[in-house]
């Protein structure tokens, strides 16, 4: 059926029927709506495999794999831009959970007002909804692909899409952690099942030396492409971005401690940089093997596992349609939780306030179905995945500037937040506009991309992030600086270790009462800066985080000598 062996029918049915049960049985977990939104109940273990599973998902394989296949080893960068925010994490983790909040909106709330709250609220609902899409087109290609093109790939859309919605709509953050512990396995084996197959028909990377006549596919840079300062730019957009992602809050503080957050979030993450690898792998050695074909890249993963495993033993195309519908699942889910969130305690609570607990949870799940039915409309109206993964690396910074500015600087205004963020959204918007395009080509010919059609992508972040900030810092000084009590507040907040006593939340971003609240000690005494001494916890696991960072690229750099 389908090109699928009999074992492998029964292994998917295996999966598909466990997956359901475990995320159902879940629900069981939810006593109220803080229990769907925000448990905060786990441990390093199962944060570590949320955070892996809710940040790795096929279509990212299917984006590395297709980058790598036009571009060469260099396209390992298409998910690898995030390695060198890695090593924040370990600072970022412990922050997001003494803020003490159920979703970002709420921390923007605290620093400014609702107005900014309610503007991320629809910002990163919006987001996420987009980023749901992006996924389900990329596994949808890459498991048509694998049938061997048998299943429509909107077909599969669906399906995955009618699997998460069931237990993730059932049992919340709770079901999507548990299932995550569960499908993260599935994932690792899905990064890695095709490489050893794959590397042994190619005749490993000498054989590929000899199949691919051009070293620059085999660089981790590719010129007038993928170069050292666009790797640079991508990696600061991305850490700009990260921390408004609205499942980073999910991710960061849905553990007992700040210590199970900071470890499950920093070691979840390298976890999928180790399984880019992979995937990079498997894209270059497609370049050997499907040489003379003519090939979509966006199927070059799925092509490959259909051309394997068949042929070695039946039941592993079914291990592999299994985790890749894993990989995808695991993601969907959080980001529909988190979206939901946003939703219903950032949008509907103000407008509709005063109604029972059950009320918002029904309104909850009701909002969840909504978002998922976005994604899918996001999913079909998508050329392809390299481009939905370019367009939600820019919208997930826009809010981002407006973050940054408030951790670290008292001065910085309501007004300068909406500024930052609509004259970023204004700039992104600006720089994909034919005129403008010309302009500056004839200013600086390396602002476009040799055919003219587009500005190169990290010259286009560079102008909105400018801007951005710019625009954010010059309105906060003409404006009215913010209420000194609600600033002090808020960064009594970002000091404050979260006491193993604190068994719940009363309202977001408020320190219960009886926690004492730690003297200030900053780093830097003038301009309004609030950045604080970092404790030893944090400079030590900074520092070893990067020496991760050097490793993870040396060893890549050797295996592929």
């Amino acid at each position: 059926m389908f090109g699928l062996h009999t074992v492998d029918i029964v292994v998917l049915i295996v999966y598909f029927i466990g997956v359901t049960l475990i995320g159902v049985w879940a629900a069981r977990l939810v006593k109220n709506i803080g229990d769907f939104f925000m448990p905060r109940k786990f441990g390093k273990t199962m944060l570590t495999a949320h955070t892996f599973g809710t940040g790795t998902h096929s279509d990212q394989a299917v984006s590395v794999a297709s980058k790598t296949f036009t571009s060469g080893l260099a396209g390992i960068w298409y998910q690898w831009l995030w390695l060198f925010c890695t090593p924040f994490y370990w600072l970022i983790a412990p922050l997001m959970r003494r803020f003490r909040a159920i979703t970002v909106s709420d921390v923007f709330v605290a620093r400014y007002g609702k107005s900014v709250g309610i503007l991320f609220a629809a910002v990163g609902t919006f987001n996420l909804m987009f980023n749901i899409g992006v996924m389900l087109k990329g596994s949808g290609a890459v498991i048509s692909a694998s049938l061997g093109g048998e299943i429509s790939p909107n077909v599969i859309i669906l399906l995955m899409t009618g699997m998460f919605v069931i237990y993730g709509v059932a049992g919340g953050l709770s079901a999507a952690i548990i299932t995550d512990f569960f499908q993260s396995i599935l994932t690792v084996i899905f990064s890695f099942a095709l490489v050893p197959f794959v590397m042994k028909a190619v005749g490993g990377f000498s054989g590929l030396r000899e199949t691919i006549n051009n070293e620059n596919m085999f660089s981790l840079t590719a010129p007038g492409g993928i170069t050292a300062f666009y790797i640079i730019i991508i990696a600061l957009n991305a850490l700009i971005g990260i921390v408004t992602q609205p499942h980073t809050m999910g991710n960061c503080a849905a553990g007992r401690t700040e210590s199970d957050g900071r470890f499950g979030f920093t070691v979840g993450s390298f976890i999928k940089r180790i399984c880019t690898m992979a995937w990079c792998i498997t894209g270059i050695a497609a370049v050997a093997y499907l040489a003379g074909r003519n090939v979509d890249p966006d199927k070059v993963y799925g092509i490959m596992a259909h051309e394997f495993f068949p042929g070695i033993m039946p039941g592993l195309l079914g291990i592999f349609l299994a985790s890749l519908l894993a990989s995808v699942m695991s993601s969907c889910d959080s980001f529909m939780i988190a979206s939901s969130a946003l939703f219903t305690e950032n949008l509907y609570k103000p407008l509709i306030p005063n109604k029972s607990p059950k009320h918002y949870l029904m309104t909850g799940r009701v909002a969840a179905l909504g978002i998922v039915a976005g994604g899918l409309i996001s999913a079909y109206l998508l050329e392809n995945v390299i481009q939905g993964i370019e367009i939600f690396w820019k919208i997930a910074p826009m809010m981002g500037i407006a973050f940054w500015l408030g951790l670290f600087w008292r001065r910085a205004t309501v007004a300068g937040a909406w500024a930052s963020t609509l004259s970023a959204f204004g700039m992104l918007i600006l720089t994909g506009q034919g005129f403008f395009i010309n302009f500056v080509g004839e200013i600086y010919p390396a602002f476009v991309k040799a055919d003219g059609s587009a500005m190169m992508l990290h010259w286009q972040m560079i102008f909105y992030l400018v801007t951005g900030f710019g625009t954010g810092i010059i309105v906060s000084l003409l404006t009215k600086p913010e209420d000194k009590n609600k600033l002090d507040r808020f960064y009594e907040l970002i000091r404050t270790p979260v006491d193993t006593a604190e068994d719940g939340l009363t309202e977001p971003c408020t320190i219960p009462e009886g926690i004492k609240i730690p003297p200030k000690r900053l780093l830097f005494k003038a301009g309004n800066l609030e950045i604080l001494v970092p404790g030893k916890t944090s400079v030590i696991g900074f520092a070893v985080a990067w020496l991760a960072v050097g490793a993870l690229i040396l060893g890549f750099y050797v295996i592929t000598r």
